[in-house]
């Protein structure tokens, strides 16, 4: 029998140690592969943890709309977010870029990352009160979705610059009538364009507008450049309907309010002013509202993630407690006003 020691180091080391990587990931992040519970196939991941006995929390992070479990932009700040506080951490593939039936919210997609986490669980020492959730763009996407898919596993989702409303969303990236590319990857995975009643009803499963309010228990973080949608690809009323679709109604903000925000770039004069947020800094705080576990924020920026305060605020949060929203002690992170597609 192996001494406990080696067995405990052959743990902590991913499946294919030897993974030939971009070098922007730090040394000592490797592939695994994850059996699909959903098809049976293997899917990739990237992967890191400390050599502790200690169960320690897990970030898993999300690749962008275009992106796969290689991409760059955000994983490798993730990646030694995680080495700096001595959490573990994965990077999914889950189905890679989303222009195929299979990705873009798929129900593969959705079991790929519910798999890592599991994989995750049953080979490293993870506490399974602090397992965390954070993407933008198209991972902003996925993030929301899993949240209301699955939210028994999160002890905190963050969120940004997300698409909410697959359909919306390709009817805001028709050029006269021609889909560009963001659109012709929704055709592409649909199998055409979102105006048949079965494809209709498919975009509306990959929408995380239809999942959200099953997400009410989950600490939920949306947040959302106001130049987003007019410097970027995603309007920021996708993030205002996505806090609707989670909170009780009374709480809910006026669909026409939403629309006016969005087309005169003016907050409501009946919708209060935020307090400043030092954690943002130094992009300011533009719109705020928090009901119960859930919180939506407009900030001056454009397509972008501020990791700085997505990655804090995850790190003050646990899984069956009230969402922690005053965040006392900030780790600045390298990259973290990096930008992502």
């Amino acid at each position: 029998m192996f001494p406990r020691v080696f067995i405990l180091s052959l743990l902590m080391l991913p499946t294919s140690a030897f993974t030939q990587l971009p070098s922007a990931w730090p040394d000592g992040v490797g592939e695994i592969l994850v059996k699909s519970t959903a098809d049976g196939t293997e899917q990739p991941a990237l992967a890191w943890s400390p050599r502790t006995a200690e169960a320690r929390p897990l970030l898993v992070g999300l690749h962008t709309w275009g992106g796969d479990y290689k991409q760059t932009s955000n994983g490798p700040v993730f990646a030694r977010w995680c080495m700096e506080r001595g959490w573990h951490f994965v990077f999914p593939h889950f189905r890679g870029p989303n222009r195929t039936p299979e990705a873009m919210g798929g129900n593969l997609a959705v079991q790929d990352i519910a798999d890592a986490v599991a994989w995750m669980k049953k080979t490293r020492r993870v506490d399974e009160a602090r397992v965390y959730l954070i993407g933008a763009s198209g991972g902003g996407h996925m993030a929301m979705l899993m949240a209301g898919r699955h939210p028994e596993i999160w002890a905190g989702v963050s969120a940004w610059v997300g698409i909410s409303d697959i359909a919306a969303w390709h009817a805001e990236h028709l050029k006269d009538g021609m889909p560009d590319n963001y659109a012709k990857n929704i055709e592409s995975a649909l199998g055409g364009p979102p105006d048949s009643e079965q494809r209709l009803a498919d975009a509306r499963r990959r929408s995380p507008l239809t999942w959200l309010h099953q997400a009410r228990g989950v600490n939920l973080d949306i947040s959302h450049g106001i130049h987003d949608g007019r410097s970027g690809s995603v309007p920021f009323r996708h993030s205002l309907h996505a806090f609707n679709a989670v909170v009780p109604e009374a709480d809910r903000l006026p669909l026409a309010e939403i629309a006016a925000y969005y087309e005169t770039m003016q907050r409501p004069a009946n919708w209060p002013a935020p307090e400043p947020d030092p954690v943002f800094e130094p992009k300011s705080v533009l719109f705020r509202k928090t009901s119960g576990n859930t919180r939506v924020t407009l900030f001056e920026g454009g397509h972008e993630i501020l990791k700085t305060p997505g990655l804090n605020w995850l790190a003050a949060q646990q899984r069956g407690k009230p969402a922690v929203w005053e965040i006392k002690e900030v780790f600045k992170i390298q990259g973290g006003t990096e930008a992502g597609r």
